[in-house]
């Protein structure tokens, strides 16, 4: 799940700037809605706290809410196109990618992050959510029984401990548990401990971000739809 964390209200002031007269706000359904920060209720939310807002500084703003299933998909996009058309401005609650998504269809129309997408995560419980993922393109999940020491080793070793843990807790700061620590103890309840001797060569990180945007084409899908 993609975890995002919403702007600070001033922020998103600032952002919006005074040259505008109406504006459209945006929530996800999905990833955002799970981590508190642009569902229908964010969106409502930060709708009332603008106009109040405005209307305390004595300006006319029409805003206008809509929250859809995703805003990674253009069918769900494009729903909105008689709202984006009416509004000067569209804030949207969703991810980078949902941000971009509005932004190919309506290449006219400004439109603006409401959110800080900070990673891929898990669920702890309610309000709390740990990174799991980094969508390095080349999962190894299968070598470290099911704990990614990319997403989880602050250091990405592959190899084995760096020594600097101390009582399960990782060096580089004691609230993180250490990856190779949980590895071990998954690879002793499997009883698989031998597994670990085995060298794991280098990452290929060619198919990681470092080599540019990414793209990724099911090609079995493409060839039924030539059948």
């Amino acid at each position: 799940m993609i975890v995002a964390k919403q702007k600070k209200v001033n922020e998103v002031i600032d952002m919006l700037g005074d040259d505008f007269n109406s504006l459209l706000i945006v929530g996800c359904g999905t990833c955002v809605t799970v981590s508190l920060a642009g569902g229908e209720r964010e969106v409502n939310s930060l709708a009332e706290i603008l106009r109040t807002y405005y209307a305390n500084n004595n300006r006319d703003v029409k805003i206008e809410t809509e929250t859809v299933k995703r805003q990674c998909d253009f069918e769900y996009i494009d729903q909105l196109e008689n709202l984006i058309k009416e509004n000067d401005i569209i804030l949207s609650l969703a991810c980078g990618i949902g941000v971009q998504h509005i932004v190919e269809r309506h290449q006219d129309k400004i439109v603006l992050p409401g959110l800080n997408t900070s990673f891929y995560g898990a669920t702890l419980k309610i309000g709390e959510w740990s990174e799991r993922c980094i969508g390095c393109g080349e999962c190894v999940l299968d070598q470290y029984f099911g704990i990614c020491p990319i997403a989880r080793c602050s250091k990405q070793l592959l190899n084995g401990p760096c020594g600097g843990s101390q009582n399960g807790s990782c060096e580089v700061d004691p609230d993180i548990d250490c990856a190779w620590e949980l590895i071990y103890d998954r690879a002793v309840k499997l009883d698989k401990l031998e597994d670990l001797i085995n060298y794991e060569p280098p990452k290929n990180w060619e198919v990681y971000r470092d080599g540019g945007p990414r793209t990724l084409i099911d090609q079995e899908y493409h060839e039924d739809r030539k059948e």
